[in-house]
C-alpha cells in the first residue's frame, strides 16, 4: 500500500524538474525518479528526454521515406544511439521500468510516434534481418529498411 501511494505522489524534487517531452507533470516526475534511482546504466538522468528528442528528430527529417542508419560503432555507449532503432529499444526498456499509469501514458505517446515511423519507413523484406544470431526476432522497428542494406 505504501508503494502504491508513493507511485501516485511523486517526490517534490522530481515535480520541480522540467517536464519530459509532452508527458504530464506526474509522469515526468515518475520518470525523473526512475532515472535518478541508479537502477540501470542506460537509464540516467535526462536520457528519456534525449531519446524522445532523437526519435522525433529522426521523424522530422525532410522528404518522404526515411531509411535507418546503423551506428558506425554499435558497441560504443554513445555512438550506438546514432541508430534510431537502438533509441527505440531504449525507450521500450524505459517504458518497462515505469509504474503502470506512467507506462500507459508513455506507451500512448510512443504509439503516435511509432505510427509515423511505420508510415515513413519501409519494411525490410529480407527475413535474415528479422532475427538476431540466436534466432530471436527483433522488435518490429529493427525490421525496417536501413541505408545500404
Amino acid at each position: 500500500m505504501l508503494r502504491a501511494a508513493q507511485e501516485r505522489r511523486p517526490r517534490q524534487w522530481a515535480r520541480e524538474l522540467p517536464p519530459v517531452d509532452l508527458l504530464s507533470r506526474d509522469a515526468s516526475a515518475a520518470i525523473h525518479v526512475m532515472e535518478h534511482s541508479g537502477y540501470s546504466h542506460e537509464v540516467q538522468p535526462g536520457r528519456t528526454s534525449q531519446f524522445l528528442r532523437a526519435y522525433r528528430e529522426f521523424l522530422r527529417r525532410p522528404g518522404g521515406r526515411l531509411a535507418l542508419t546503423a551506428s558506425e560503432c554499435p558497441s560504443c555507449p554513445g555512438c550506438r544511439y546514432d541508430d534510431v532503432a537502438v533509441v527505440r529499444d531504449a525507450l521500450e526498456h524505459i517504458t518497462g521500468e515505469l509504474p503502470a499509469p506512467v507506462r500507459t501514458e508513455l506507451r500512448r505517446l510512443l504509439e503516435g510516434l511509432d505510427a509515423e515511423f511505420r508510415r515513413r519507413t519501409l519494411h525490410d523484406p529480407d527475413p535474415s534481418h528479422w532475427v538476431d544470431r540466436s534466432g530471436s526476432p527483433y522488435p518490429w522497428w529493427h525490421r525496417r529498411r536501413y541505408v545500404g542494406r
